[in-house]
């Protein structure tokens, strides 16, 4: 599906209103609020950092637990703004910026750093109450690819973590040297040991106080709760962007920093959700796949509630009709989940809980793919089941694994193009998935007994994600809108058939996406959309690729929801990468104010000088052997 240009709900602000369909408008949409997951119920308080000491302000709406969150990031002197404005009650105001990056997410927080070190003022507008997306919300096994093909202030960013771990009181659970040995994975204890190392895993609350000193040295202001209600343009270029509460901010250049485009969409650049058909960029691992051998049901599982009785229906997390033709586009997104912070040791393990929704009878194609295993003469394990990726401090960050695990696949459809109700019901629907998930695991009779115990030495860390009871406060949204400008990033380009000729960034992972369905074939449950496909060297992103059409938008970057398809946004989509393109973004926005000019016409050799020196990589020269 592809939207394009601005519909009269945008330019009016819509509230509420359903995701957009193929064919249909473009929705404006306000972010949601749920019971447990999202972090969208924003306190009304403001916590003013003045040289290091805290002033609370306003009606403390908030718990002890986020209190005691906030204090330590007091005590550890990151004097910067917090606001949680109230939605009534309290005046707005408006604030003016050079630079105004909405979404607190990595990729924003460098963006925001490199725009001050440009000389420019910017101001991170967050709609949650946490900073650093995915970075600190779990995903601490950082997606990689190669090492070299990261620099500046990603590169940066790795380099504290390394330093923040090289001392002993950062290790409360384990030895620095017995980490290393068992579980460092991306590094060896000699590597972090050398000049400039850099660190690749980490625990989530140390990257979030990592990204808060990042941003309190460059004196920049991070206002969280802010919903987006309406953008203001006059002409092409956007003026304001209005929040839910009436707040305004103002600035000569905009970078959308979210992970599902919604500064993108309501300021009308055209963008696309779903997957493309092979034929459209002549791709061939895009669309709909003829076959899925990876996070598959490795034995036949009956999917009917009845076996072998269709007429019954379909069991829970099943969905109807036959998956579609093999290469052709659907609006169907690779599956969401939470990557879970949890931990074997004692002393800092929250115990499994009963979700409030619970239902066992929900994850009856569970059991029976279970029981299918044990009849096959198979013994099933745990870690078929999940993967959990070792952390510092016996943590872990616990990713999908196999034909049934964390992915919730098919339930996230609605959500890039959806209000905020539907977005509130999907993360929790997301959430309830998943810890129901982990529950019957750990309780369920029809759980090998092996898999049940192992599943009861695991809990939720008890020091992280204070302030949702262990829970992640970012839900794993892999993909969402992705804009179309004058140059899309695809499969060609991550295969080196055809190279960008304006690199803002290298990207280096595999071209990867997780499930996007889960249908009956030949009378058996089956995944499909799983692609794994590697074995090409690091490659240069567009600076095209994020920015819009000329004739759309003059003063918008969008270094997250890029210019990509489907496959290739799967090879993109990495957290260091979302640094790198932040930075090389404010970059872009800096030297565009100096010219007087629309983004689209920044010099590109100007824009190259100043990333290569400020340590950026935009060109891969293989290591010689």
């Amino acid at each position: 599906m592809v939207c394009g240009g601005r519909s009269e709900e945008v330019q009016r602000g819509m509230k509420g209103s359903g995701p957009a369909r193929a064919g249909g408008r473009c929705s404006a949409m306000t972010l949601p609020t749920a019971r447990v997951g999202p972090p969208w119920r924003i306190a009304e308080v403001w916590f003013k950092i003045e040289n290091g000491c805290g002033l609370l302000h306003g009606m403390a709406m908030i718990s002890k637990q986020q209190l005691r969150m906030r204090s330590q990031l007091l005590k550890a002197g990151f004097a910067l703004a917090i606001l949680a404005l109230a939605q009534s009650g309290q005046a707005a105001a408006i604030i003016s910026a050079d630079l105004c990056i909405y979404g607190g997410t990595a990729g924003g927080v460098a963006a925001a750093v490199q725009a001050t070190r440009m000389g420019r003022s910017a101001v991170v507008v967050e709609f949650g109450r946490n900073l650093g997306g995915m970075t600190s919300g779990g995903l601490g096994a950082t997606d990689i690819g190669n090492k070299a093909a990261i620099g500046g202030i990603a590169r940066e960013f790795y380099q504290r973590v390394a330093r923040h771990y090289a001392a002993d009181s950062a290790w409360r659970f384990e030895k620095r040297s017995e980490y290393f040995a068992q579980h460092g994975g991306r590094s060896t204890l000699a590597e972090i040991n050398a000049p400039g190392a850099a660190q690749w895993t980490f625990e989530p609350h140390v990257a979030e106080a990592i990204l808060f000193e990042m941003l309190k040295e460059a004196k920049v202001s991070v206002h969280f709760g802010q919903r987006l209600a309406t953008v203001k343009q006059d002409g092409r270029h956007i003026t304001e962007i209005v929040m839910e509460n009436g707040q305004v901010y103002r600035a000569k250049m905009f970078i959308d920093a979210t992970y599902e485009g919604d500064l993108m969409a309501q300021a009308g650049v055209s963008f696309t959700v779903g997957r493309e058909g092979n034929a459209l960029y002549n791709e061939t691992i895009n669309g709909i796949r003829a076959e899925t051998p990876k996070h598959q049901f490795t034995v036949m599982v009956d999917p009917y509630i009845k076996p072998g009785d269709a007429s019954s229906g379909l069991l829970p997390f099943i969905q109807p009709g036959d998956g579609g033709s093999p290469g052709d586009g659907d609006d169907r997104v690779q599956a969401y989940n939470f990557r879970l912070c949890y931990t074997k040791t004692p002393a800092n393990r929250l115990p499994h809980s009963k979700p409030e929704h619970y239902d066992p009878t929900r994850y009856e194609l569970l059991a029976r793919y279970l029981e299918a295993l044990v009849t096959a003469g198979r013994k099933p394990q745990l870690g078929e089941f999940w993967n959990p990726i070792w952390m510092p401090n016996g943590k872990t960050d616990i990713n999908n694994n196999g034909g049934f695990s964390t992915d919730f696949i098919g339930a996230n459809y609605d959500y890039p193009n959806g209000d905020y109700a539907t977005r509130a019901r999907i993360w929790q629907e997301h959430t309830d998935y998943i810890r129901g998930f982990v529950y019957f695991l750990a309780t369920s009779s029809r759980v090998p007994e092996n898999m049940q115990r192992e599943m009861q030495e695991w809990g939720p860390a008890r020091d992280e994600f204070v302030a949702t009871g262990g829970w992640p406060h970012q839900l794993y949204v892999r993909e969402a809108r992705r804009m179309v400008s004058d140059y899309v990033m695809t499969e060609h380009n991550c295969r080196g058939t055809v190279t960008a000729e304006d690199p803002v960034s290298l990207a280096a992972y595999t071209m990867d996406s997780h499930n996007c369905q889960r249908v009956v074939k030949k009378g058996r449950a089956e995944n499909e959309g799983d692609v794994q496909v590697g074995g090409f060297p690091p490659y240069p992103i567009s600076y095209r690729s994020i920015v819009p059409k000329a004739t759309e938008c003059e003063n918008l970057l969008v270094p997250i929801c890029l210019s990509a398809t489907h496959i290739a946004y799967g090879s993109i989509r990495m957290e260091p990468v979302f640094m790198i393109l932040g930075e090389s973004a404010a970059t872009a926005a800096a030297l565009a104010l100096d010219g007087k000019v629309p983004v689209q016409k920044v010099g590109y050799e100007k824009l190259r000088a100043r990333l290569l020196a400020d340590k950026q990589v935009l060109a891969w020269k293989p290591v010689s052997k």
